[in-house]
């Protein structure tokens, strides 16, 4: 199967790549079912969605932290039980190989006559989900706390490692530094971003094969031990819903996060006028002397589910093209970097766009990456809890990985 890798976003595009999408409003018949991730941005565009569905149709939206567990046999029962998934460069892979969505050309045809062929994702020339934001993680931090230390903006995790440093010295903050560390997929993303960092690849060129146990990895694993020597000994807990509040409350001079959670940092809800203030979006650190921000893209997108009717499939493209309107992006700016039109970039944009234009890998769109992301997260806590040395943690991720791949078909 040949799947797009990349979604062209460059530092200069992210503010006008796509026109605005309009369709006749409101659907009222058929039903409307999304599954999506739960973070403001997807909030405002199912929020939007919703206001779509009119008097005749029904809706109902599941916004979960646990979508990617539930998606596949969600998709999977006939009828499905949501019409909609919305997906990033990864989730969408295990609904592509068992064919729960279907493709959007008709769709498109008909309602999405606005939509710009960058927003369009296509995989064997078909149009399979429509993107709308775009997404990586980046640095923040504190400007006020790495002046009292006399330090400057990180651009390296070594230099990351050096500012915690002055920053304990101090005796400001014991752990001045998180990340998105929970032992589930966000643990797996922070491998896959510092391997991809220090240049590494996952798998051998034309294969399935893993190739991941050599000295990027060890690498790659000494330096997420060396940083959560920085960060709460509850890091193994800790995601967006969780680092969040602790940056709010002035916890934190340093974190890696999403760039769709930097607007909501930047607003004047829950925290205070001096936290948001002295809060800077910085760009993607680099590591080991390399070139390559241990980051990846992505983007998000929405897909409609093949065991619907085609009723059904028709409601639900009309609402979640609405759902992604210039009307949503003018209400909601600063919560994600938006690909529509309307969207007008500003800081919380920043750390993005600087990921993009130093050109960061896109997260692989790859069959059997997402059972090497399982085998990371599985196996690297007791690594960096100390039970264990790098290489015999990276030896039980390729062992994982190996033995999940062959159950799959995909290695022999």
């Amino acid at each position: 199967m040949s799947i797009i890798t990349r979604l062209a976003v460059t530092s200069t595009a992210l503010g006008m790549t796509v026109g605005a999408a309009f369709a006749d409003c409101p659907v009222t018949s058929g039903s409307v079912r999304i599954l999506a991730n739960d973070f403001p941005a997807l909030h405002a565009v199912v929020d939007n969605a919703e206001a779509c569905v009119g008097e005749g149709a029904e809706f109902s939206k599941n916004h979960s932290t646990k979508h990617n567990e539930i998606q596949v046999a969600a998709l999977t029962a006939n009828p499905a039980e949501y019409t909609t998934k919305i997906v990033a460069n990864s989730s969408i892979v295990p609904l592509l190989n068992d064919g729960l969505i279907r493709p959007l050309d008709d769709l498109v045809a008909k309602h999405g006559q606005n939509l710009q062929p960058n927003q369009l994702i296509r995989v064997d020339g078909k149009i399979m989900a429509i993107a709308f934001m775009a997404n990586a993680q980046h640095l923040i931090v504190r400007q006020d706390i790495l002046d009292q230390v006399g330090k400057g903006v990180p651009t390296s995790y070594e230099e990351v490692l050096d500012v915690a440093e002055a920053i304990r010295a101090a005796g400001i903050m014991e752990y001045p530094f998180a990340m998105l560390t929970k032992s589930d997929w966000n643990l797996g993303e922070e491998v896959v971003n510092m391997y991809l960092g220090h240049g590494g690849e996952f798998f051998k060129p034309g294969t399935a094969e893993v190739s991941i146990n050599n000295e990027a990895g060890v690498a790659t694993l000494n330096m997420l031990k060396s940083l959560m020597e920085y960060s709460n000994p509850d890091f193994l807990t800790y995601n967006t819903g969780a680092v969040v509040p602790l940056w709010e409350s002035g916890e934190l001079a340093m974190a890696v996060i999403w760039g769709s959670s930097v607007g909501g940092l930047l607003d004047d809800e829950g925290s205070t006028p001096e936290i948001v203030a002295a809060t800077m979006p910085a760009g993607a650190m680099t590591v080991a002397g390399g070139s390559t921000p241990a980051s990846s893209l992505w983007w998000d997108g929405f897909t409609i589910a093949a065991n619907i009717s085609d009723e059904d499939a028709e409601a639900t493209f009309i609402a979640m093209v609405n759902g992604i309107s210039d009307d949503m992006v003018m209400a909601n700016n600063d919560k994600a970097v938006w690909l529509m039109e309307s969207y007008k970039p500003g800081v919380a944009a920043e750390g993005v766009a600087a990921v993009a234009g130093a050109g960061a890998e896109p997260y692989p769109m790859l069959p059997y990456m997402g059972l090497l992301h399982s085998a990371f997260f599985q196996e690297v806590p007791d690594f960096l809890q100390g039970n264990e040395s790098a290489e015999q943690a990276l030896a039980d991720i390729e062992a994982a990985y190996t033995a999940a791949a062959k159950e799959q078909g995909f290695l022999k």
